[in-house]
């Protein structure tokens, strides 16, 4: 699937986004994007407890390790399970 996402492709889903009312993310594998992770699972209500709580400490200590992809799927599971009431 090598150059899936072709600059028409990606201004089409976009498009399909922006008319759901949906605010597109561009995600990369960056300790900035771990960044980005963590201030948006702090609003959520029920990141404090287990399992966001943790996954997300491990997540951020990866990231910190230099581990970013890993750290990043830490996160993304921490917020998954925040935004379920987790």
């Amino acid at each position: 699937m090598r150059g899936f996402l072709t600059p028409p492709v990606l201004a089409l889903l976009l498009t399909i986004a922006a008319a759901a009312g949906e605010r597109p993310r561009v995600t990369t594998d960056t300790a900035e994007y771990c960044g980005s992770l963590v201030a948006r699972l702090s609003t959520l209500p029920a990141a404090g407890r287990e399992p966001s709580r943790s996954l997300a400490v491990e997540g951020m200590r990866l990231c910190d390790a230099g581990h970013v992809r890993t750290g990043i799927a830490k996160l993304r599971r921490a917020v998954r399970a925040a935004q379920l009431g987790q």
